[in-house]
């Protein structure tokens, strides 16, 4: 992070971007509110951020904080010998949580392991090779996170049959929410009862079935009134609005103000 400030202005560094690519953030030393899809997290030394694809980042306004980035394409993480109609992560990064908390020991293996990974992208060697070498590396390094997050996972309680299906209605929803806004459709798909479903949820996040597909759609809008130059029209037609008026009484009610002034706030914010 160091090397980034002192490469950007401050103001691009705190610019909220939206990313193609994955991205591991990993803070050594300090303290910083970093912004995820528009919700704040509190990082310390050890906090590491899972970034996907698609989602909108912001380091925060902090200044006091250092650490490393890891950004790499989806294909990066695949074998070499994997074939073209094969694609597909061989290491499935959406069951990293958002948010891990490195030890002491774990924070200094991670740092020891994106160093190492820093100091032979310059190897004098054929490019091939290299990429092969940091390959390998990356797996190692997600490999040691899925560890870490295993051994954490076992400290915590069974996971119940409710929690597995608030998992499954999660996924469905992340992929499926420009489809169908209703929970019935959900529970339907998932072979559950509106009511099973709806304990899962509540018991899950604290909130109803709806309210969780509202808040994912809401995500969505933001993330394209900020990061595109769609329409209104056109984004309410992407996330399956009929009408352009229904969306923005939808965004209205899910953030308190129209999505064109939304748009205009955060882009101010630029």
């Amino acid at each position: 992070m160091a090397d980034l400030k002192a490469r950007g202005s401050a103001k691009k560094v705190q610019t909220t971007h939206r990313y193609e690519f994955y991205a591991l953030v990993c803070v050594t030393q300090g303290a910083c509110t970093q912004v995820v899809d528009f919700k704040p997290i509190s990082c310390s030394a050890g906090s590491l951020l899972v970034l996907r694809p698609g989602q909108a980042h912001n380091y925060g306004m902090d200044e006091g904080w250092d650490g490393w980035n890891v950004l790499f394409r989806p294909e990066f993480v695949l074998p070499a010998s994997t074939a073209p109609r094969d694609l597909g992560l061989a290491v499935n990064l959406h069951k990293l949580p958002e948010h891990i908390a490195l030890s002491g020991n774990e924070l200094l293996t991670v740092m020891a392991t994106i160093e190492q990974m820093r100091e032979d992208t310059s190897l004098d060697a054929q490019i091939d090779d290299v990429h092969a070498l940091l390959r390998g590396q990356l797996h190692g390094l997600l490999a040691r996170l899925f560890i870490v997050q295993s051994r954490q996972r076992m400290s915590e309680p069974t996971t119940s049959p409710a929690w597995q299906r608030f998992k499954r209605f999660q996924q469905l929803v992340e992929e499926r929410f420009a489809q169908s806004h209703r929970v019935n459709y959900y529970a339907s798909q998932l072979g559950y009862t509106e009511k099973s479903l709806a304990r899962a949820v509540d018991s899950a996040m604290g909130v109803t079935a709806k309210a969780f597909i509202a808040a994912r759609i809401n995500l969505e809008a933001k993330r394209l009134l900020v990061h595109t130059d769609m329409t209104v029209a056109t984004i309410a037609e992407k996330l399956g609005f009929d009408e352009a008026t229904n969306f923005s009484k939808f965004f209205r009610r899910e953030s308190g103000c129209a999505p064109a002034e939304f748009r205009r706030r955060q882009r101010a914010e630029l």
